[in-house]
């Protein structure tokens, strides 16, 4: 074919089907030329337009981006895409209260924004996002509380747990701790892992059916923003990267500093939540997690209960014949979705 566009013995239709499919997609305007070329100098002129336009695409397609849009709060969202001069406002759905979503492929930079009670916010698309993953963005408030019934000193003690998750701290990660207590997953969930001054490992639901079908359901990584650990905080145990799925862990009461600082060092660890130490004057060995009962790390670190054998169909026979004193949650829920008109939680 080169010999024919150097001879000019041939009628060259350019059609780029596959080029002109993907400007369609990006709303490029393009105009495909089907007549002949008859001039090197048109040839050339040619091929320089469709290099400056195979790079303006190529250039636009690696700032795409996956995004999740999570409404978190309690009435429902109207999502918009808007024009970087304002001037146009693009409905992207309508998002249920308390954790409806939305999914789209969107470009770093792009602005949208959604209207709550006489007010307009705005959310821009961070150059920060991951490209290899989908990134998740809640619509919410800032802390969402949490609390859960839990045992202690082996089961013989009812005490609360208050939880404060942090949506802006890790988006996917607040986003399942949300979804699972809304299906009751923790409920009756074991606190399999308690290593004093180290962490309290919990996450293996006690339903059989449900525990197996979350454990593959895993989540993305959240990108770090720098926030540091602290005795109470909450993040995913993982076992690599995007390996997120049910269980997590808090830091316990009086863990050193090295160990703080080395928290967050692997790619899920990024905290979601804090345990609500306020009532405990800050201090995290008055808190429950204190009086929680340890048989030591887990295998082959200790002698406490073995992860692999609590998820297999008589994983919570095998707790309980092995392990009697271990402590339990007993059930976890969204205050607010609880207590929708409590004056008490509105005032948190």
């Amino acid at each position: 074919c080169a010999w024919c566009l150097w001879g000019n013995k041939c009628n060259l239709a350019i059609r780029l089907r596959s080029l002109h499919s993907r400007c369609q997609k990006q709303q490029i305007k393009v105009r495909v030329h089907t007549r002949p070329i008859r001039t090197m100098r048109n040839i050339f002129a040619h091929l320089c337009s469709l290099l400056i336009l195979a790079i303006a695409v190529e250039a636009e397609e690696s700032n795409r981006v996956k995004v999740t849009f999570v409404n978190e709060f309690p009435f429902d969202v109207e999502l918009f895409f808007e024009s970087s001069d304002g001037s146009r406002r693009v409905s992207q759905g309508v998002l249920k209260g308390r954790g409806g979503s939305v999914s789209m492929t969107t470009s770093l930079g792009h602005s949208f924004t959604y209207d709550t009670t006489n007010t307009r916010r705005y959310i821009e698309i961070s150059q920060n996002s991951k490209k290899d993953v989908e990134n998740a963005i809640i619509l919410g408030p800032n802390a969402i509380f949490v609390r859960c019934e839990v045992s202690a000193h082996g089961g013989t003690e009812l005490e609360d747990l208050d939880i404060i998750v942090r949506p802006q701290w890790s988006p996917w990660g607040a986003q399942r701790f949300l979804q699972l207590i809304r299906e009751g997953y923790y409920d009756g969930c074991a606190l399999n892992r308690v290593v004093p001054r180290f962490l309290t490992q919990f996450g293996i639901g006690a339903d059989y059916a449900k525990r197996t079908k979350v454990r593959t359901n895993t989540i993305p990584d959240d990108p770090q923003v720098g926030i540091l650990f602290r005795p109470g905080y909450m993040a995913y145990a993982g076992s690599g990267d995007n390996s997120r799925s049910s269980e997590v862990f808090i830091v316990m009461p009086e863990t050193s500093e090295s160990q703080l600082k080395y928290f967050g060092t692997n790619s899920w660890e990024t905290p979601f939540a804090e345990v609500d130490l306020s009532n405990f004057g800050g201090d995290a060995t008055l808190s429950p997690m204190a009086r929680w009962h340890s048989y030591g790390d887990m295998p082959p670190y200790g002698e406490g209960p073995d992860s692999q054998l609590i998820y297999a169909e008589d994983g919570y026979e095998y707790l309980k014949e092995n392990f009697p004193e271990l402590d339990y949650i007993q059930s976890c829920f969204i205050v607010d979705e609880k207590f929708p008109n409590d004056p008490e939680v509105e005032e948190l």
